[in-house]
């Protein structure tokens, strides 16, 4: 994000001020509420960049107090983790900024490089490695892994760590790992409770943490018509495979390991993800799935579409989902495996409707 943004400017006309908020000598005038202190601190600038913004205290009312006294003066302001953790960030700025998020390398990025067959062709790098930026600029294992063991430490908890009030990081830790081991199943947080000996409620607060801090994202369950259809339940998936790898300590091949169907769909719906937000695409995710034990992978709901998508690692015939197809007679249903896998992460094809 650090090297986009520089970029921008480099392209802009105007004179920027880039402050690194990771410098605790900018914090005092940056969190002052003093409207002077912070004219003098942009006086003579166009635009004020300020990397790692979530580190100062109440940053948000000192963009607030900016953006009322000098509407000029241009702001941007990213962070490696949900703005949100930054206490009191979101509610002075409602309705005067405008938020972008920038995933890891997606494979909709990676074709504008790269042919199919080169896609397809590194598709088990993806999958073991994952696609945080520095890890294209590694050749060897031994770098990549080293890396990302690193980056799973505490550093992937640093936010958390500092803005939230987190008294047994070990926990969380312990909680990243079981959550490595039910990608793609439910999850019961009443029974990780148990397994880390925490409440429920703190174990649903640090699940909350690690999805503001990036490391997670989860998929509600869809009901609409059915009283017996899931719909309290989350599945959680990895924002980057790398790094659920690195939890896990295991960067074996594919042929070598037992969890390909879970990586795969993990994989998959992250793509998905990615490319509908970078292609503006208004959409909802989730799964599907019944008490009685019918269930669809992922559904999609845009544009007053109902699709749903079967994801199988390995070619294999699926069952027609009737329960759901009938439930929602004008829904999509389609199976997506590794050899169309790459329209489904694209966004260049769309299900065919069933009769």
């Amino acid at each position: 994000k650090t090297t986009l943004i520089r970029r921008i400017i480099a392209k802009l006309s105007y004179k920027a001020l880039i402050i690194n908020a990771d410098e605790e000598r900018y914090h005092e005038v940056l969190s002052s509420r003093d409207e002077r202190k912070l004219g003098e601190l942009v006086e003579g600038y166009d635009l004020l960049f300020i990397d790692e913004a979530q580190r100062v205290p109440n940053i948000g009312i000192g963009l607030k107090i900016l953006i009322d006294s000098r509407p000029k003066l241009k702001i941007i302001a990213t962070g490696s983790s949900s703005l949100e953790l930054a206490r009191g960030i979101s509610e002075p700025l409602t309705g005067r900024k405008w938020t972008y998020q920038l995933f890891p390398i997606s494979q909709l990025e990676l074709s504008r490089t790269l042919n199919r067959f080169q896609l397809q062709d590194t598709l088990e790098e993806r999958l073991i490695w994952g696609s945080y930026p520095e890890v294209f600029s590694f050749k060897g294992p031994k770098q990549r892994a080293k890396y990302l063991g690193e980056l799973s430490t505490d550093y992937l908890y640093k936010d958390i760590l500092t803005l939230a009030d987190v008294r047994n990081p070990a926990k969380i830790r312990a909680l990243l790992k079981l959550l490595s081991f039910q990608v793609g199943s439910q999850v019961s947080l009443h029974e990780i409770s148990n397994s880390l000996n925490i409440s429920k409620e703190t174990v649903a607060r640090y699940i909350d943490l690690l999805e503001k801090s990036f490391v997670l994202f989860s998929l509600s369950g869809f009901s609409r018509n059915l009283r017996k259809e899931v719909s309290k339940s989350k599945k959680y998936y990895f924002c980057d495979l790398g790094m659920r790898n690195a939890v896990v300590e295991n960067f074996n091949s594919l042929l070598n390991r037992n969890d390909q169907g879970g990586l795969w769909e993990n994989f998959l719906i992250s793509e998905r993800i990615k490319q509908n937000a970078y292609n503006e695409k208004i959409s909802s995710s989730y799964f599907w799935r019944t008490y009685t034990g019918a269930e669809i992978d992922y559904v999609e709901e845009s544009g007053g579409k109902l699709s749903g998508f079967e994801i199988k690692y390995q070619k294999a015939k699926a069952r027609k989902p009737e329960t759901f197809l009938n439930a929602y007679p004008d829904s999509t249903w389609e199976v997506i495996n590794r050899e169309n896998w790459l329209d489904f992460a694209l966004g260049n094809a769309e299900p065919q409707k069933l009769t």
